[in-house]
């Protein structure tokens, strides 16, 4: 919100600099008395006109064209919108000028010739183009303006988690060590206990040092979330039902570490994995553009999805700042059923 509130004031910064300017041209080269024309009856219709049309253009740029094209770094589709943009200007301009202002005066601007589409779009094109340099520029102060402040977002979260790193390092090499010789002692007399400490050390050992990276090889990122239902399945034995697919080829694909585990976790926390009708569900397909994975299951009526672990709009973040909008993720509560879905583009470098 406060963002949208400092961009109207640059707007309007802006539309009084372009409007000034010309009060300054016309006191340049005429005078005061060129100065004085403009406000006096009736006043200069046309230029109002150009104004409407300029800052039509302007506005129509700066929150449709540049986000949809320059963001995604589509620049032949922003040429080609810049080429429907002066249309535009020419058919606001006609239509205000040519046709209505026409009706009440009875006088054209342009002379007949001079008003076939082709000339006439051409020759405004010099206004047009005024419009949409003003907001490119803008847009591309504000997108640097952005993305440095999510720049400084990350630095700031990562430090917060480093902290917390830090905070948590109450000797896990002690804890470690203590699993290893549990499952020293058991490894003989009970192999499927010590393979089961085994599986828990690997999974904390993962958390603890190998996912501090932002990207993991999503082939360890499914050995972990594996891993966490295994020892979920030991824990609830026969009453746990869950439904856990993998679809596609795992191969080199990288993801951001510890963000597909928030799925799985969440139905653990706050989900119903108890119904044997209605199992949970956790779907993960590899395609060759993309990481797909969804879940479904039933809300526990004491629970809310909101309070999970990072929290869905942190995690959306995160996203946001590693993929831009390159990416889905939606969530949604439905007649006591939860369902999340979450796309993101492949990526093989680390």
């Amino acid at each position: 919100m406060e963002i949208v509130k400092k961009q109207r004031y640059f707007h309007l910064a802006v539309i009084l600099i372009v409007v000034l300017m010309d009060l300054f041209a016309d006191f340049f080269y005429g005078g005061t008395e060129g100065f004085l024309n403009n406000f006096q009856m009736p006043l200069n219709f046309n230029r109002i006109i150009i104004y409407t049309a300029t800052f039509a253009v302007y506005f129509l740029n700066f929150y449709l064209l540049c986000p949809y094209t320059l963001k995604k770094k589509s620049y032949f589709k922003y040429f080609l919108g810049i080429i429907i943009l002066i249309i535009i200007f020419g058919q606001i301009r006609y239509l205000l000028e040519e046709v209505i202002l026409f009706h009440f005066t009875g006088k054209h601007n342009y002379f007949e010739e001079s008003r076939k589409f082709i000339f006439y779009t051409f020759d405004n094109s010099y206004f047009a183009i005024k419009g949409i340099l003003y907001s490119t520029l803008m847009y591309i102060f504000y997108d640097s303006a952005e993305n440095q402040k999510r720049v400084y977002q990350l630095e700031l979260d990562f430090k917060k988690a480093e902290l917390n790193f830090l905070k948590s390092q109450l000797e896990p090499h002690f804890l470690f060590n203590t699993l290893n010789t549990f499952y020293t002692d058991l490894i003989d007399s009970q192999p499927e206990t010590a393979k089961d400490i085994h599986r828990l050390c690997e999974l904390l050992r993962y958390v603890t040092y190998e996912a501090e990276k932002e990207l993991m090889p999503l082939k360890k990122e499914i050995k972990f979330i594996e891993d966490y239902i295994y020892l979920h399945r030991k824990r609830f034995e026969d009453t746990m039902f869950l439904d856990y697919n993998i679809e596609g080829a795992v191969n080199e694909q990288v993801v951001p570490s510890l963000v597909l585990i928030h799925f799985v976790e969440n139905i653990f926390k706050h989900g119903i994995i108890s119904d044997k009708e209605n199992p949970a569900k956790i779907d993960l397909k590899v395609t060759d553009k993309e990481v797909i994975v969804s879940t479904e299951n039933l809300i526990s009526t004491s629970e809310k999805y909101n309070h999970n672990g990072i929290g869905k709009e942190n995690l959306r973040r995160r996203l946001f700042a590693i993929y831009q909008e390159n990416f889905t993720f939606e969530s949604e509560e439905k007649e006591g059923l939860f369902t999340t879905l979450l796309k993101l583009p492949i990526s093989n470098q680390l």
